[in-house]
């Protein structure tokens, strides 16, 4: 019986692990903006997986895990996609866009995992889905225009093509998850990608501009720890404890959890239109979920 199997029946831990997830991704955005004040976004894409490959690495070894070769291919390609994909095209973004901005536009995640795991699983959601996403878009777009003069910025783009990484590594995580224990799927992504991160750290550190203080650095060694490991250790456990269909409502509270911390950490404004939209997108999103999920039932 496989770890997943023997876990199924804890939902309450599940839901406990999930929601420490969403907590730890909801701060990603905000985290990465008061980076971004002393590092370029690509720094703190190879810096913070850097960070999250040496703990990996070490936890590995420490237990004493065996490469599973089979999967190697979903491995490096569910690495790639969060590893590298998701934290540089986010971190782009926000030169441009506040993370509360962001926050909103990035709540459609949960339907674009939805999308990408009908592609890639088979998966035939009903109409009412389909409905859902197309609104939850339009929401997104509405928003972005209304939040940026009338025209899309390119941070919108930066964020939506983050959004695809995100999802798409989701659900490689997700499908791997069901042959092997969840905390080893984005372990041994890490360790996958490490050389990469390590080369590539050392390439994008210019010590010229580098900051004397420590806070700077204590902020991508946050993004590296907990949004780029602990949180997927959470997150993949909490979905195999739990189910993936009810605990991955949970990731509905994500958007309102950046948003918080924008305006504490960032001190960005949070307008009562900001706070519909984040509403009107998690509602579509939620509805979309449970359309997907009683599909499957069937």
């Amino acid at each position: 019986m496989s770890a997943q199997q023997n876990n199924q029946n804890s939902p309450a831990l599940g839901y406990g692990l999930g929601l420490i997830g969403v907590i730890i991704f909801g701060s990603t955005l905000p985290v990465t903006a008061l980076a971004l004040q002393d590092f370029t976004p690509a720094f703190i894409t190879f810096a913070r997986g850097a960070v999250a490959q040496i703990a990996a690495i070490c936890l590995l070894l420490a237990l004493g895990r065996k490469f599973p070769k089979a999967h190697w291919m979903a491995i490096l390609a569910g690495g790639l996609a969060t590893v590298f994909g998701f934290p540089l095209l986010m971190a782009t973004a926000l030169k441009t866009v506040p993370s509360a901005h962001g926050g909103v536009v990035l709540g459609v995640l949960p339907l674009m995992t939805a999308v990408f795991a009908t592609i890639l699983a088979g998966e035939r959601p009903p109409k009412l889905f389909w409905i859902c996403a197309v609104i939850g878009a339009a929401l997104v777009i509405a928003f972005s225009l209304r939040d940026s003069a009338k025209h899309i910025e390119t941070g919108d783009l930066w964020l939506l093509a983050a959004a695809l990484s995100a999802s798409f590594g989701y659900v490689i995580f997700g499908r791997l998850a069901k042959v092997m224990p969840a905390w080893e799927t984005i372990s041994w992504a890490l360790v996958m990608t490490a050389p990469i991160s390590f080369v590539a750290t050392y390439l994008t550190y210019n010590p010229a501009t580098a900051p004397n203080e420590f806070t700077p650095w204590l902020y991508v060694i946050f993004l590296g720890l907990f949004s780029q490991y602990i949180g997927f250790f959470a997150w993949n456990a909490g979905l195999a404890m739990g189910g993936i269909a009810r605990v991955g409502q949970v990731q509905l509270l994500q958007t309102f959890v950046t948003l918080a911390l924008s305006a504490w950490l960032l001190n960005e404004k949070i307008t009562v239109q900001t706070l519909v939209f984040a509403l009107a997108v998690s509602f579509v999103v939620l509805v979309g979920s449970r359309a997907r999920i009683a599909a499957k039932a069937n």
